[in-house]
This record gives C-alpha cells, sequence and structure tokens, in this order.
C-alpha cells in the first residue's frame, strides 16, 4: 500500500491489514498533509514470515517497484554514491504497541554512500551521525548484538574526547565511533552488509519478525490484545531533524493525555533525530517553544494536528520531523490517555461539534470508567520509592481500587478497629461466608489462596472493596496473626500499616496516599447518553440489602437482578438465630425471627428500587456455610445453638451434616423440596414486604420477582413455583392488597438449560396461568457445571493454562462462549420459542465484563445484573456494543455500495489477493 508523493491514497485502507500506522500515513495522504514517501507491507505477510522465515519473491519484486517510484518522486537514488535516497522501516500493529516492536533508521548507508551523502547535505557531521546510527540499530535490531556492546563504545569516544553528549563529538570523532562500532561486529562475528538492498530485505525480517519477541509478547498478554493477523511493516523515506538548527523532531498529542485540557502536550528537540527525544540523552524542550524557533512550521504543525483530529474525531498522538525548515508528518494514531483525560476529551469532543454522543462513548473504555469509581493511587504516589520499593508481594487482582489500612487477621479484630475509627485490611489464608462481618468492616482483603471468582473477590467486587487473592508470595497465620513473606521472611503482625493495590495485585509496605472519587459531573452525563442508545440493554444490580440497593440506584442500575438472601444471615446478631434453626429445625420460633429481618431487609430493597423490578433468589448455598468450623466451637457457641454447654454432641451434629460434595449436595431447589417451610417462609417474607411498602405509600410501586435456585428438572422447579404461588396468594388474599410478582429461575445445571423450553411451558393447571415468566442464567455455576472446574481451585492451573495458550481467557471472568455460551444461547431460544416476551438475563460474574456483555447482547438477553460498583461499567460497554454494530452495518452497507462503483486498486503485485487469503 504506496502513500506520499506520486501515491495515490487507498481510499478504503483497512487497519487489520495495513496496521494503526499504516492507515494513519493513507490518512494523511489523503488529507493533505505532507508525510515523507514510503509504502506498507501489509499484516498478512507478517503470517506468512513466522510461517517461512521469508516472504515471496513477488513481494520482493514489489518493494523494488516502490523503491524506484519513490526515488523518482524524491529526485535521490537509493544506494547513490553522490545523493543518497535512505529508508526508516518501522512496526505498524492494527492496536498501538509503543516501543514494544522494531526500528530500524537510515537504511542504505554505508562506507561510499555515507560520503555521498555527506557531499549532498554539505554536512559531513551529520551524515557520519547518521552511519553511526544505522551501525548501532542494524546490529541491536537485525542482528541481535547487544545495544549495551555499542554503548561501551560510545561511552568510551566520549569520554577521550570530554564530550558530554553526542552533538559534542566531531566528525573525525563520529569516524572512529564508525570504526568502533564496526569493531563490535566483528568480536560478535557478525557482518554489516553493504549493499542497500540486503540492508533493506533484513529489516523488513527483523521487523515482522519482532511480532513474536517476548516483550511484544508479554505485551499482549497484559492488555488482553487478541485477534490480531501481525503486524505490518512500514518502509519511509529519511527525513532528517539532524541537519542544523533549522531541523529538529518531535512527539506530540493534540490534547493532555493525563488531564484532558485542550492544549498541545509534547516535546521537540533541535538537530536531533527521532529516539533522540525519547532517549533521553539530551533534554526536550516543550512543544509550545518551536514556536519561538522553527514559526513557520509550528503553525503548519497545528494546522495538521487540527485537521487529524477533525477526521478521526479523536485527541491524536504524533510523530513529526523538521528538514531544513520544512514539516513532514510521520506517523498519527489515536494517543492513551489515563480514564479522567478520557473522559474530558470525550465531552469537549461533543462539545466542540467534531464527533456525536454515540461516538463520544467509544472514546471512554469500561477500565477508564473502573479508574474513575475506585479509590486509586495517584501516579506520583505510583512512581515514589514508597511504592516501588515497598512491594513485597503480589498475587491476583480480585477487585480493584486502592485501600490502606492496620493489618488484622479475624473478622472480629476487623469490626472492632473499624467501630474505632481504624481503617482495617484483612488477611486472612481463605474467606468464608462467615467472614463477611469483617470484610465489610475492612477497607481492604488480602488472602494467600483462592482465584478470581473465589469468596473473597466475588464478595470484595461486589462492595467496591479492593482485594488481592490468591497470594502465593505471603503465607498467613491466624493462630501467630502473623503475615510472612515468603521471599524474604519479612514478617507483618497485626497492627502493622499496609496498602493494597486490588488493580495490580500488589501489597506494598506501609502507607500509600489514596485518591477517592465519586460518581457524577462528567461520568454521569456521559452515561447519560449511554442510557439514550436505541436498543441499548439494561444493567441490573447484585444487591442484598438496602445499602447495596442505593448505592446501586446511584450507580444507574435499572432494577436488581439478583438478591441472594443467604447473606442476609451473617450479621453477628442474626447468625446464631440462622444456625439453631439448622440444628432443630422444628424450632419454628427461630424461623419466625429470620422471617423478621428478611421482611424488613426486602422492604429496604423496594423502597430503594420504587417502581423497577427486584429479583430475589431464594435460599442457595449449602447449609455447612452457615455452620462455625469445628475449631471454632466451644460452650458459648453450643450455647447460641440450643445445646447447652454440650460442646460434644454439637460438634457430632455439624459432623452427621458432612457432605462429600456440597456444592452439589442439599442446596438451591433441593433444600426447598426437602424443608417447604423454608420457602414458605421466604415468599411469606417477601410478598409481607411488599405489602408493607404499598400500605405505607400510595406511591409505593414494588414488584417482586422470585426465583428458583439450582432446579435441573421439571418437576423440581414445578415443585417450587406451586408453593411460592399458593404462599403469595394466601399473603395477597389476607392482607387485601394486590401485590404484583413473578415466578422465574436461575438458569445454573446444564440440564435445565437443554429444557427451557419445557420449564417455559409450565402452566398452573388450576388457572391454566404461566408458572415461569423469566430465566436468569447464573454464569457462575454453569460454568463451573459445564466445564468441570471448581472456581475456587482455579486458580492452580488456569494461570497456566493461560500462558500456555489452552485458554485464551479466565472463564470465571469472560463467558466460554463455545461452551458455556452455546448453552445459554440454546436455553434462550428455547424459552422464546414457548414464550417470545420471557424475560431473559445474566446474573453471574459475568454480567459486568465487557466482552462477556457483547456476548449476551448478540444473544437477545434482556439484561444483564452485576455488582453495584460494576453497573457504571456495563452501562457504558453496553451501550458501545449498540454504537459499534450500528457502526459495522452502516460500514458494511456503504462498502457494498462503493464496490458497485469503483474497481479495487491496485496494490505490489499480488499482495492483496494473497493478503485476503491469509486473512479468510
Amino acid at each position: 500500500y504506496p502513500f506520499g508523493g506520486s501515491a495515490r491514497p487507498t481510499e478504503t485502507a483497512d487497519k487489520q491489514i495495513v496496521g494503526g500506522k499504516g492507515l494513519g500515513l493513507q490518512v494523511m495522504s489523503k488529507i493533505g498533509v505532507d508525510v515523507p514517501p514510503g509504502f506498507t507491507l501489509t499484516t498478512p505477510l507478517c503470517q506468512v514470515y513466522q510461517k517461512e522465515n521469508d516472504l515471496p519473491a513477488a513481494v520482493w519484486s514489489g518493494v523494488r517497484e516502490n523503491v524506484e517510484r519513490i526515488e523518482r518522486d524524491m529526485g535521490k537514488k537509493f544506494g547513490s554514491r553522490d545523493n543518497p535516497l535512505l529508508f526508516s522501516c518501522r512496526s505498524g500493529a492494527a492496536m498501538s504497541m509503543p516501543g514494544m516492536m522494531d526500528t530500524v533508521l537510515n537504511i542504505g548507508l554505508n562506507d561510499e554512500t555515507v560520503e555521498g551523502l555527506a557531499k549532498a547535505t554539505d554536512n559531513p557531521r551529520f551524515a557520519w551521525d547518521s552511519y553511526r546510527r544505522l551501525l548501532d540499530m542494524f546490529g541491536e535490531v537485525v542482528l541481535g548484538i547487544p545495544h549495551e556492546d555499542f554503548e561501551k563504545r560510545f561511552d568510551k569516544v566520549k569520554e577521550n574526547a570530554n564530550a558530554k553528549s553526542d552533538v559534542d563529538l566531531t566528525v573525525d570523532e563520529l569516524k572512529l565511533l564508525c570504526d568502533e562500532y564496526k569493531q563490535v561486529y566483528k568480536e560478535q562475528n557478525q557482518y554489516f552488509p553493504a549493499d542497500p538492498y540486503e540492508q533493506l530485505h533484513a529489516c523488513v525480517k527483523a521487523v515482522f519478525g519482532s511480532w513474536m519477541t517476548p516483550r511484544a509478547v508479554k505485551y499482549r498478554e497484559i492488555n488482553n490484545i487478541r485477534n490480531l493477523i501481525g503486524t505490518a511493516t512500514n518502509i519511509q523515506t529519511m527525513v532528517f531533524g539532524n541537519l542544523g538548527d533549522d531541523s529538529g523532531t518531535g512527539v506530540a498529542f493534540s490534547r493532555n493525555p493525563s488531564t484532558g485540557e485542550n492544549v498541545m502536550y509534547g516535546e521537540y528537540l533541535i538537530n536531533a533525530q527521532g529516539e533522540d527525544v525519547v532517549a533521553g540523552i539530551r533534554t526536550p524542550e516543550p512543544i509550545r517553544k518551536m514556536k519561538e524557533v522553527l514559526p513557520a512550521a509550528y503553525e503548519k504543525f497545528l494546522e495538521n494536528v487540527d485537521k487529524l483530529e477533525h477526521y478521526f474525531k479523536d485527541m491524536q498522538d504524533v510523530e513529526f520531523t523538521v528538514e531544513k525548515g520544512k514539516l513532514w508528518m510521520l506517523q498519527c494514531r489515536n494517543g492513551k490517555r489515563t480514564g479522567v483525560a478520557a473522559l474530558k476529551i470525550a465531552i469537549d469532543l461533543v462539545n466542540e461539534g467534531i464527533c456525536t454522543k454515540s461516538e463520544a462513548l467509544l472514546k471512554v473504555e469500561p477500565t477508564h470508567v473502573e479508574q474513575l469509581l475506585h479509590p486509586t493511587f495517584s501516579p506520583d504516589a505510583l512512581k515514589s520509592d514508597a511504592y516501588t520499593k515497598g512491594v513485597v508481594a503480589k498475587g491476583l487482582p480480585g477487585s480493584p481500587g486502592a485501600a490502606v489500612g492496620r493489618l488484622v487477621f479475624t473478622p472480629k479484630q476487623a469490626e472492632d478497629m473499624k467501630a474505632n475509627g481504624e481503617s482495617v485490611i484483612l488477611a486472612r489464608e481463605v474467606t468464608s461466608p462467615e467472614d463477611v462481618g469483617g470484610m465489610w468492616a475492612a477497607a481492604g482483603i488480602v488472602t494467600a489462596r483462592g482465584g478470581m471468582t473465589s469468596h473473597a473477590a466475588v464478595v470484595a467486587r461486589g462492595w467496591g472493596k479492593p482485594c488481592v487473592c490468591g497470594c502465593s508470595d505471603i503465607v498467613v497465620s491466624e493462630v501467630n496473626d502473623t503475615l510472612t513473606i515468603k521471599a524474604t521472611n519479612e514478617v507483618f503482625t497485626a497492627g502493622d500499616i499496609i496498602s493494597l493495590n486490588g488493580t495490580t495485585g500488589e501489597v506494598i509496605r506501609g502507607g500509600i496516599e489514596v485518591n477517592t472519587p465519586t460518581l457524577g459531573g462528567g461520568l454521569g452525563l456521559l452515561l447519560s447518553w449511554a442510557d439514550q442508545e436505541e436498543g441499548v440493554m439494561k444493567v441490573l444490580a447484585n444487591a442484598d440489602s438496602g445499602p447495596d440497593a442505593m448505592q446501586a440506584a446511584e450507580n444507574g442500575a435499572m432494577g436488581i437482578g439478583l438478591c441472594r438472601t443467604e447473606h442476609m444471615f451473617f450479621s453477628p446478631e442474626r447468625l446464631p438465630i440462622v444456625r439453631r434453626w439448622i440444628f432443630h429445625t422444628e424450632c419454628l420460633d427461630d424461623l419466625d425471627h429470620i422471617k423478621h429481618f428478611q421482611r424488613s431487609d426486602f422492604k429496604d430493597l423496594f423502597v430503594a428500587m420504587n417502581g423497577k423490578d427486584v429479583t430475589i433468589r431464594l435460599l442457595d448455598p449449602p447449609l455447612h456455610e452457615f455452620l462455625p468450623r469445628p475449631e471454632q466451637v466451644h460452650e458459648r457457641v453450643a450455647e447460641e445453638c440450643g445445646f447447652g454447654t454440650d460442646v460434644k454432641r454439637m460438634l457430632a451434629r455439624i459432623d452427621s451434616m458432612h457432605e462429600e460434595n456440597p456444592m452439589l449436595g442439599l442446596r438451591g431447589c433441593r433444600l426447598g423440596i426437602v424443608k417447604p417451610e423454608f420457602t414458605q417462609m421466604q415468599v411469606e417474607a417477601i410478598i409481607s414486604a411488599a405489602a408493607d411498602f404499598m400500605e405505607q405509600s400510595p406511591e409505593a410501586k414494588p414488584h417482586p420477582r422470585i426465583m428458583i435456585p439450582l432446579i435441573g428438572s421439571i418437576s423440581e422447579y414445578k415443585n417450587q413455583a406451586l408453593i411460592i404461588k399458593s404462599e403469595a396468594e394466601r399473603i395477597r388474599s389476607e392482607r387485601g392488597i394486590d401485590v404484583p410478582y413473578e415466578i422465574g429461575t436461575m438458569i445454573e445445571v446444564p440440564r435445565a438449560a437443554l429444557i427451557s423450553d419445557k420449564i417455559a411451558s409450565l402452566v398452573d393447571e388450576t388457572d391454566g396461568k404461566p408458572l415461569c415468566t423469566f430465566f436468569s442464567y447464573g454464569t457462575n455455576d454453569l460454568t463451573q457445571m459445564t466445564m468441570g472446574i471448581s472456581r475456587d481451585d482455579s486458580n492452580g492451573f488456569i494461570p497456566k493454562y493461560l500462558d500456555l495458550g489452552i485458554m485464551l481467557d479466565d472463564p470465571f471472568q469472560t463467558i466460554d462462549e463455545e461452551g458455556v455460551g452455546k448453552l445459554v444461547q440454546h436455553s434462550a431460544a428455547l424459552g422464546k420459542s414457548v414464550n417470545p416476551t420471557m424475560s431473559l438475563s445474566v446474573c453471574g460474574e459475568h454480567g459486568g465484563d465487557p466482552k462477556s456483555i457483547a456476548f449476551f447482547d448478540k444473544v437477545g438477553l434482556n439484561y444483564v445484573s452485576c455488582s453495584p460498583y460494576r453497573v457504571p461499567v456495563a452501562r457504558l460497554a453496553a451501550a458501545q456494543i449498540r454504537v459499534q454494530t450500528r457502526m459495522a452495518k452502516a460500514k458494511e452497507e456503504e462498502e457494498k455500495r462503493t464496490d458497485s462503483v469503483q474497481p479495487k486498486q491496485t496494490t505490489i503485485g499480488n499482495v492483496e489477493s494473497m493478503s485476503r487469503v491469509i486473512v479468510q
């Protein structure tokens, strides 16, 4: 794909084929911005090179044809001894990977052409400076010679010349340096080719090869960059910023990438080449000062950047060179930015009329919203010695955000210290449901075991608390109240101050300053635009208490998609009552106590979500989760649980309730079938709470949806649904209040997904009305049961699976589309085939994952439900999917119209057709 000079820009250049840099060069050529002539070798050729370790002869022939075209444009000759044409060779994937792949400059210089360059420019120093740079870069990038070998020779020459930097070296000293660099080649048994085309071919291969270097692979892993074909390679005429004081080079952003302020942000250097700006050899000047020394070039630069910002409708990151007063733009791309900057830029672009509200939604990434909502360490704090030297361990980033507090090891310590106004960090080997009091009291949580969907991580994300989980670098002793760093044997004790970075999984010694942002202002405005998108999927919240529900409402949730009733049982004053009922189910007084506090909690939810759906899941987890561990049983606990002081009898009772695999045991609807009084009690509490609210306020519009968990058969569902309906109708009749309600189920057992049409078709034989009006997919358990993986134990192997490419995503974070996703899609289609108005949703952890949300939108679900703190992220992601879908459809229609009236442009030989085949 040629660009610049006499080349006609490609109107329909595809970023996936020509890469981001190549696309920018095509666009700049098209809109009248001067770029040094060149051409792009496409990303599919990267795959060819990885497979064959070379490129087809037709490609090399096309390279020579394009070099000849550029020779004519520039009036120079590649390899000439009089006025040589030189090239740069740069990488450029479809997604920006700054610094991860390779670049070589000044290609075409050798012992003869360097003299021609000196003569043509009347600047021998510049020519030999350019030659020594090529020798250095070619040796390192193409041949793998350590850069330090060249640096040592460079330092030695500077020392002997009493030179502080490269600009202080004379022509003779630069010639000596070139000889020293050639000596490095000899010592390494390497060869520097004098033939310009041999140099160019080697550099092209090196750039394509840099796609699979460890640093590039790791960068793609860290940034979750997948499904790219490879990198493109851009061969471009060299223009020189090191020709004297009327030349220079620089890098700039059209707006401040940290704050979003609409001011040019960047740096430049007079008499320098591009790598000098970032290498730190010389201190660059602020870009605004360029106006004083190169005023004409600066004005043209501002004009070009404004053109690019209006064309791309986004903040631009640009590189440029001024050669003898003439400005050349080398590349442009949409600039990377912080969450704060992304939000301001998106809103400003709309206000300035540069883009629409829908387009602005695509300028802010879901991770930007997370940055804006969670407590964070400031950028300065992250760079400080206190932070960088204070990192003592690293685990999994279970829940994002930053926290600082005194170390505690038991839930009681956490609650007591929080009551005294202390900020605390709770450290546990692993958390269990009975730790929730301490978890709620803690500012952050760290565990030695457990994965990204462990109890600690799931609960922390639901509450918006930072969590570092599965931190195998530490040993937590609850007996000794110590946290020991394995690598150094450093010991932290109760009361020591530590910091957690839940976004990176780091544990830091001492206290680091925390920033606490709030929802509102610009973010509130952006999310209001998201909610206005046509056909956007609704976002509800998982909330189990009034405060949770209020937080969800503040974050824009359209209702509650999951209330886990068991989470209402763990407060210190309630847990003994629940335990007594579990041990002595004949004790109806305890059941009545449970009903009363649940009734109060349900009313809080209805008040917070007045007029919106509140989906309440009946008790789901196995009963053992509510019981104390044997080592925690003593006389006081036995007395609380109705055993007097008979500890042995209580321990025997706990042992008799033991299940080998409790997650597949007596839980969910099975518990309601075996103990129907519990289902009846919960339904009475729900309907009574709604009636209380309606009785109290004429404006009340509660809408409970009662969800039956863990069904695997039609009979199980029908048993529970009829109990629910009977109890609900009894309360409505007794109270004389027409409380609206629905009955549905959580699909989390694969068998239920396969018989969804039969579940959806169930009716009450007494009145002929449907018994099931909604499905909510519990994708956490559905993933466990479908894949045969325990989410609490998966951290032992899933990270390795991801490293080896056996899995592309952690299935407990991003939906497994091919397996679990197929079940969801199949179930949804079966349900809709019977009842087209059936409500379909997801309430697992996947409900807050942008990639999973895209899948659920495609399947046709009505809403997703996630933790209150993930609601803003999900709202943005859902809207972005609608915008992207609409834009893709419009682009497809435009391409069809274009194809019908325009012939395809011919490119290098048969490369385009070759590229398309490889892509397919």
